[in-house]
Formats: C-alpha cells, structure tokens, sequence
C-alpha cells in the first residue's frame, strides 16, 4: 500500500497552531540563491500559489501571505515519527520520501475486515488528526505509489496493473524531469501511448530508469523494500479489540504474549535471555519495558513476576492498542529437563537463579555480583568479577582462611593502638569512630608478588569490635619499622 500525504508539512504545522487552517500559509527555502516556496496549504493553492514558486512572486499576489522557514530534514523526521506511529498496521513500513509512506500489508488487511476497509481505517484515523491522506494497495510498490497520487483507485485486483496503469501519464512511472520532457516533446501522454514500443527502442531514447520503472511497476523487477524498522526474528505482537487501561488487562497481555512465544522456543530448543515489551497506545504515544534472565528460560510464570515489577511504569493513557514482545537475546534450553532441578543446590538450582533475577528487576543488576578465584596470592587480584552466573572457575580458592565479605578495592587507612609485634590491635579508629576490639585473631601473613612490584608484606587480622562487627585489618611490613601503617580492607557479615 502507497500512503501518500500531499500536504504534510503544512498540515503538520497547521495540527499545531489552527489558525493557519483559514489563512494562506507556505514554507520556504533557499535554492540556488533565491527563496522558493518549498510547501503550501489548500488556501494558499487556491489562490494560485504551487511548490518550486518564488517566494517574492507569491508576496506580490498574496502580500499577506503567512511565510515559515522550512529545513532541510523535516520530511524525514514526520514521515519517520508517523510510520512508527503506524506499525499498528503493519510491521513492515518504508519511507518514500518526500511526502509518502509505503506498506507491505501482505496478510494483515482480513484483520480489519478487507483492504477496503483497511484504507478506509487507515485515511480515517489520519483525517481524525488532521492530515489529508491518499492510499492504494496493488501488487507492486509502483502501481500503489501510481494510483494513491493520479487514480481515484484505491484497490487493484492482482495481475491487472498494466490495465490500471495504461490511461495515466508518465509522470505515474516516478521518472526524472528530463525523461518526462521527452515523452512530452513526442507526444506520448499516456503510459499506454508507449508501453507496447520494443524495449531496445525505448531503452536507446530514453534510456534505463524508464524501462526500469515500467518492469517494477508491472511486477517483471522486484523492487527493493527497506523497513523502518526491521522486525526482530523473534517477536510477537497481539491487538487488542478495545483499548486497554487497566492493569489486568496489561498482565493479560504480557501472559498471552509470554505463551506464544515459549510455545515457540520450546520447540526450538530454546529460551528467552532478554524481552522487550512495547506497547503503542491510541494516542501515538509508545513506551517499552524490558527484562533480564541469568540462563534461558522458558518458565511463563518466572518472565511474568520479572514484567509484572515494572507493569506499574506502564502508562496506559486513554488505552492501548497493540502490545509487541520482541526477544533480543536467546539462549539454549534444554527444557524438557526441569524435573532434574531438584535438588540441586546454588547456582545450578533453578529457584536461586530467578529469585537473582527478580532482585536484579528490583534493584538492578549491576547491584548483584560473582566473584571467580584466581591464582593470585595479594588479595585484591586473587578474585575477578563475573556478570555470567554459568561461568566455571577455572581454579579453586588458594586458602582456606576465612575472607570477607566485602574488600575494599583500596584499602583504608586507619589509626590504630597495638602492643607487642604479633599482637592484634586493642583499638582502631574508622572514619572518626572508635572501635574497641573483644576477639581477634591472626596474624596471617600474606607475602608481596616480588615478580610484580615491590613493597611491604601484610600481617592480616581479623577482629570483632564491640558491636559485634567484625574487619579484616592488616599491619603493612614488621612492627616498629618507620613506614609501618595499619590498613582496614574488609568487612565479614
């Protein structure tokens, strides 16, 4: 279907200050040195005033002529606005720039009862906002684009374009200005007066784009077609037959969604990683929510709960239209296996993994982390962080002696009172506060990797304060030497 807007900038802006509706109103812009008129609206045609006209000539017939500045990409950004706007039609929409929008409705018009009623939808719902609109769906891209400008048309039965198209000029085939002053020159008025011309002759006089555009136009050339927005593979889009406004029909949608799809990848092997949710609301308006899995799953109920925490950012305005769940990474699942999760413990029990993803759906993922050995004696480089829950170590931890918790990326310095070497320290000072020690134990020493740099070794203790909080301090090199500190590196639970 070839959508064709034919005055939209200025209905565009007219939609946005009204009265400019009853007034002649033009853009212009410049061009080679010189103002022309670049769009006009229907009161300003009527009274003789067209697009390529110079901007002075139109002030001298219409001295009140309402003038605004044009840009260069205006058409673009409207025509790329209204056709994501219009996927609710169909997923497949491409620009046809200047003032066009092209569909590939194949399969999507029984939904709305036919392709005439599905036009009619269609320049309806333009018209509602205030845009004038022309549509026709035929076989090819250039029968539609043909029809919906120089026909009153609007459906062509399949295999008839060369009899749609034979009484309409050649300014239908999308031809340059040159080629079109030729066939004028010859008198050939009509598409019909030379389409029966041999195609050498009419390739030798007028060259290939004429051929070109006769053969896409009549279907013998397919012609390319770039969407707006290429579908994901894996997608899944349900209408709803009255908008929706409530938060239970929202997690209807997302349930059904959710059952289409894992029906579909469980057949394939498959699981869901990361889903993104859109949903277009009869405004215009569209808003999207995603979520995130640890390992591919198909388990309905688990996706659900991860969408169900962010229904609530959910916007439903005066009602939603279209719901669309698009998978953006899968995974491998062997789902006919889930009877052998029992029982299995940490990460290779299923319950932890999406409990760790509802807590990421919360509170982030960046706030979740796992941590791999490695084979590093200095503490901060004997660990490596990992965002992949299913990654094996490649090592085992060097030592049993217990760890923290938490460890400070750098550790901190802190004001301590110890007795004799060895000793633990009776006190510490912490970001100004005072912490007696009650128990302690250590030291544990832990020698520098001399291969890498040089320095001190560490005498590492742990110790618990009054609170019953407990650190892992270290004294940095022997006890009494001049550039002996005391450091606060970790925190145990």
């Amino acid at each position: 279907m070839s959508l064709w807007f034919p005055m939209l900038k200025t209905d565009w802006k007219t939609i946005r200050q009204p009265e400019l509706a009853k007034v002649p109103f033009v853009f212009s812009t410049s061009e080679k040195n010189r103002l022309i008129i670049s769009a006009c609206n229907s009161v300003a045609r009527s009274s003789g005033l067209h697009i390529g006209m110079r901007l002075a000539d139109a002030k001298a017939i219409l001295p009140d002529l309402c003038v605004q500045q044009d840009s260069e990409d205006r058409e673009l950004k409207l025509l790329k606005a209204i056709g994501e706007w219009c996927i609710r039609y169909t997923p497949l929409v491409s620009l046809d720039l200047p003032d066009g929008l092209i569909f590939d409705c194949t399969g999507c018009t029984h939904l709305w009862g036919g392709e005439e009623n599905y036009i009619r939808e269609i320049k309806t719902r333009f018209k509602s906002k205030g845009y004038t609109v022309r549509a026709a769906i035929a076989d090819t891209i250039g029968t539609a684009w043909a029809m919906a400008r120089f026909s009153k048309n609007t459906v062509i039965e399949a295999n008839s374009q060369k009899l749609a198209m034979s009484n309409l000029p050649p300014s239908a085939l999308r031809l340059d200005d040159v080629t079109l002053e030729k066939l004028r020159k010859l008198g050939f008025r009509t598409i019909h007066s030379f389409s029966a011309i041999p195609n050498s002759n009419l390739r030798r006089r007028f060259g290939d784009l004429l051929l070109l555009r006769l053969m896409q136009a009549y279907g013998e050339i397919e012609e390319n077609f770039r969407p707006l927005d290429v579908p994901e593979p894996y997608q899944e889009r349900l209408a709803a037959l009255e908008p929706i406004r409530t938060r239970v029909g929202i997690e209807i949608a997302i349930r059904e969604l959710l059952n289409m799809m894992c029906n579909r990848l469980v057949g394939e092997g498959k699981g869901i990683r990361n889903a993104l949710l859109k949903t277009f609301r009869i405004d215009g308006k569209q808003q999207a929510v995603d979520i995130g899995t640890n390992q591919a799953t198909c388990n309905v109920d688990h996706l659900f709960k991860l969408f169900e925490q962010k229904i609530e950012t959910i916007r439903p305005a005066l009602g939603i239209e279209l719901f669309v769940l698009e998978v953006t990474l899968i995974g491998e699942a062997d789902t006919s296996q889930k009877s052998l999760w029992t029982g299995k413990t940490g990460l290779a029990d299923n319950g932890v993994l999406e409990l760790l993803d509802k807590l990421a759906g919360k509170i982030g993922s960046k706030a979740i982390k796992r941590y791999l050995p490695q084979e590093r004696y200095w503490p901060e480089r004997s660990i490596k962080q990992t965002n992949d829950l299913k990654e094996i170590p490649q090592t085992y931890w060097s030592t049993d002696a217990l760890r923290p918790t938490q460890l400070l990326s750098k550790p901190e310095v802190i004001l301590v009172t110890a007795p004799i070497p060895d000793y633990p320290p009776m006190n510490f000072r912490y970001k100004d506060d005072l912490h007696i020690v009650k128990r302690a134990d250590g030291p544990e020493r832990i020698e520098r990797e001399w291969w890498l740099d040089k320095g001190e070794h560490r005498d590492y203790y742990i110790v618990e304060d009054q609170h019953g909080k407990r650190y892992w301090l270290y004294r940095s090199g022997h006890y009494g030497a001049d550039q002996t500190q005391w450091f606060l590196h970790g925190f145990f639970a």
